[in-house]
């Protein structure tokens, strides 16, 4: 199959990814359930266990570059996770599930700007360059996957 992602725009991107990232889940065994108005910054909730279920936000990037997340509705805490695919022509997405809690620690990748005094919004990010795709690897979703849904997981 070949992978056009250029004739894509960008809404329809956006649900791939969105669809991409819960049948991956679903594949793992887990419950999907989808929100009805996306008002929260939540596109979707995972539930495992009738008390162990994750809010999960995605992003879909075509480019390595800056994607961020408003601060008003992406709050690090255990149960918040970032889905992010990532479309390169010719390939399959790359899927990564990225715990919100790992913003807690920023670095020269995950990034964390309030922009006291400036027009733009608080938000949380992530400086994707080819250089920096390496340190994404711990959260691929094959890894990631296993240890945040694994039996040994946090709840």
């Amino acid at each position: 199959m070949r992978h056009d992602w250029s004739r894509l725009n960008h809404m329809q991107i956006g649900r791939y990814a969105e669809y991409f990232a819960k049948m991956h889940l679903v594949l793992l065994g887990l419950d999907v359930y989808s929100a009805e108005v996306d008002d929260r910054g939540i596109d979707f909730v995972v539930r495992q266990e009738p008390d162990r279920y994750w809010d999960v936000q995605v992003k879909s990037v075509r480019k390595l570059n800056y994607v961020f997340m408003r601060k008003e509705v992406f709050r690090p805490r255990h149960n918040l996770l970032l889905a992010l695919v990532l479309f390169e022509e010719e390939r399959e997405p790359d899927l990564y599930l990225i715990p919100a809690s790992r913003w807690e620690t920023p670095d020269g990748l995950f990034v964390d700007r309030d922009y006291d005094g400036k027009a733009s919004k608080p938000e949380y990010g992530l400086n994707l360059s080819r250089k920096r795709l390496p340190e994404l690897d711990p959260f691929r979703f094959d890894h990631a996957g296993a240890s945040i849904f694994g039996p040994s997981a946090p709840a």
